[in-house]
């Protein structure tokens, strides 16, 4: 079954080459450049997963983590958060996952690592859907 991944980030190339990669998977991909716009478009489609940048114009990541978590729809306090970003310290990891992060990637990524963990998360959110 198809899945649609919003991926959020201000860098075009990262865009693309994460957007190739989820599309090969067969996901449908939908983007935003900023937090802001992040958070609008999950409001309009409720996607599968959100793969997020930290460092980002209008709402930084931590932010946009944190709002999707309190968020009353549930489909949307319930969606996946992968992190991808350049800020790789211990302390930034652990507070985007304090956040509600479901997987931290730092980069420059691996892309092979970025798809696994992809749709690793993809399969436990169809899993807890379904026994929810």
């Amino acid at each position: 079954m198809t899945k649609t991944v919003l991926i959020v980030d201000d860098e075009p190339n990262i865009v693309l080459s994460v957007a190739f990669l989820m599309k090969r998977e067969g996901h449908t991909v939908l983007t935003a450049s900023d937090g802001q716009e992040a958070l609008e478009t999950l409001v309009a489609t409720s996607p599968d997963l959100m793969i997020l940048d930290v460092m980002m114009p209008r709402k930084n990541g931590f932010e946009v983590c944190s709002e999707v978590r309190v968020n009353a729809d549930p489909r949307i306090a319930r969606m996946p958060i992968l992190m991808l970003t350049a800020k790789g310290r211990e302390a930034e990891m652990k507070k985007g996952l304090s956040l509600g992060a479901d997987a931290y990637i730092t980069k420059p990524f691996s892309t092979h690592e970025l798809v696994a963990k992809v749709n690793e998360l993809l399969a436990r959110s169809s899993t807890a859907d379904a026994q929810a």
